[in-house]
């Protein structure tokens, strides 16, 4: 069984004893998080689809890691002929959350 949920405004598809990162969440390691926007539920090839939200369907997990670091994204910014030159650093934080049922 799996279900896409609608994580701080991003879709993701999660299975039942399996972790996701998502954009990080505030709690601390080992609290209960529940996430009520469901869009769609696949039970052995029956697939529900929410309109836009399926009801009465809840994922819940709990937070492994409060924060992971992602990979660095390098913004490079250069106008040829003028000496200009920008460089800029990024890694997105991440919250670890193992995915305990569906339903």
């Amino acid at each position: 069984m799996y279900a896409i949920v609608e994580i701080a405004g991003r879709q993701t598809k999660v299975e039942s004893g399996k972790f996701i990162y998502a954009n990080k969440l505030s709690g601390n390691e080992g609290d209960a998080v529940e996430f009520a926007n469901v869009l769609l539920t696949d039970d052995n090839g029956t697939v529900t689809l929410g309109a836009p939200f399926v009801s009465g369907v809840k994922v819940t997990g709990k937070i492994l890691t409060p924060m992971v670091k992602g990979d660095k994204v390098i913004v490079f910014k250069k106008k040829r002929r003028k000496g200009y030159k920008k460089k800029n650093g990024h890694r997105q934080q991440f919250t670890k959350v193992l995915i305990e049922s569906i339903g």
